[in-house]
């Protein structure tokens, strides 16, 4: 390997550490690790917070067009150092300087909390994609320096007077340049779709959730869970109890009393249940359709979007407690967490009761306020009953 071709090989290993360092640095929010490259503090500086989604899309559209590049010129016989050079010259000085700006230039302020993650954490994977192709060109490199030419099918042939790469070789070069590309997709699609059209990305995955779920509950028999696992006990105590006296069979008339209470309460319990949970399904569609879907960043509200989002992204979760307590024949606990998801969706549908630039009403509103009277009256209903 040339002595220009290795240094700076090891210039763009060696920032690929230290970005990937920034990054979680700022993911942590800690101040950004220091790097040894003054573009990006530079620019840092100058660029405003609005500009971080256009420049993270068009740094990333850039890196996979190097990535391609440096792919083709490294499976292509005979491997140069001249060729190799300049797309890591410009990785080093441009490329990998932009995507890493752009990605600390999301924040929680102007984008919220979720979305930075995301954006920071498919930034890192883009940059640990890239080091597994960079280790790739490494070897290819050092054994072409090295006069050890790499044989196919274990024989010697060569290509424009020089030693044809192992398919092997080619195959890992194509495989880590693919990862790469799919990496750097991800980060322009995170960026084409902004910050609300992830939102809706993950309003959707929750509302999907707490659809499978409602299904779930509506077919869930308390009278037929676990019946198998009991009946053997129910056998094994017979065959140990064939000689107890009349007191005990009365004991087991008035368990089997019980049991049926309990499975009273577990059919009550799942009809409330369905009751509420249904109407809070419908909170995620309705959501989507008039306060997320087609409104830009500009207008959103952010801190705003963070605390919607963190409150319909609790329900998923409330509903599968709700569920475990139902299969665990506990109604009360039950009760509790359908409580809880209720008054999140309350929460949820308040913040966007108005649009977003708190101006006037619209047809949303008064389905809002609708939804928030049915659910106070059947909230009476349901726990002065219960």
């Amino acid at each position: 390997m040339s002595q220009k071709l290795d240094l700076t090989l090891t210039t763009t290993l060696t920032l690929l550490d230290q970005f990937q360092t920034a990054i979680t640095s700022a993911s942590a929010s800690l101040p950004p690790a220091s790097t040894s490259t003054s573009n990006s503090t530079t620019t840092e500086t100058t660029i405003p917070t609005k500009d971080a989604l256009p420049l993270l899309s068009a740094s990333a559209l850039t890196l996979k067009s190097q990535i391609t590049k440096l792919s083709l010129v490294t499976i292509t016989a005979p491997f140069t150092a001249t060729a190799a050079t300049p797309i890591l010259t410009a990785l080093n000085d441009s490329v990998l300087p932009s995507l890493v700006t752009a990605a600390l230039l999301i924040t929680p302020t102007d984008h919220t909390q979720a979305f930075q993650t995301e954006a920071h954490a498919l930034t890192r994977l883009a940059l640990t994609e890239l080091g597994v192709l960079l280790g790739a060109v490494q070897g290819i490199a050092t054994s072409a320096s090295s006069n050890q030419p790499e044989a196919k099918s274990e024989k010697q042939s060569t290509r424009k007077g020089g030693a044809e790469l192992a398919q092997s070789r080619k195959e890992e070069v194509t495989l880590a340049a693919a990862r790469a590309w799919e990496a750097c997709d991800a980060v322009i699609d995170l960026a084409a779709k902004g910050v609300v059209g992830f939102v809706v990305r993950r309003v959707e995955q929750w509302r999907d959730l707490v659809r499978d779920a409602v299904g779930e509950i509506e077919e869930w028999d308390p009278e037929e869970e676990g019946d198998e696992f009991f009946d053997e006990l129910l056998s094994d105590d017979e065959k140990q109890g064939a000689d107890d006296d009349d007191d005990d069979d009365n004991k087991e008339e008035g368990g089997d009393d019980d049991d049926e209470e309990e499975t009273a309460a577990l059919h009550a319990q799942k009809k409330i249940t369905l009751k509420m949970l249904k109407p809070i399904a419908q909170v995620y569609p309705a959501i989507v359709t008039h306060r997320l879907k087609k409104t830009p960043d500009t207008v959103v509200e952010m801190a705003k979007l963070e605390t919607l989002m963190k409150n319909l992204q609790m329900i998923p979760e409330l509903v599968d407690e709700i569920a475990g307590a139902l299969y665990e024949a506990d109604p009360q606990k039950s009760g509790r967490f359908l409580t809880q998801a209720k008054e999140r969706a309350v929460l949820a549908l308040q913040l966007v009761t108005l649009p977003w630039q708190g101006t006037g009403q619209d047809k949303f509103t008064t389905w809002a306020n609708t939804w928030l009277k049915v659910m106070e009256e059947l909230s009476k209903s349901i726990f002065v009953s219960a």
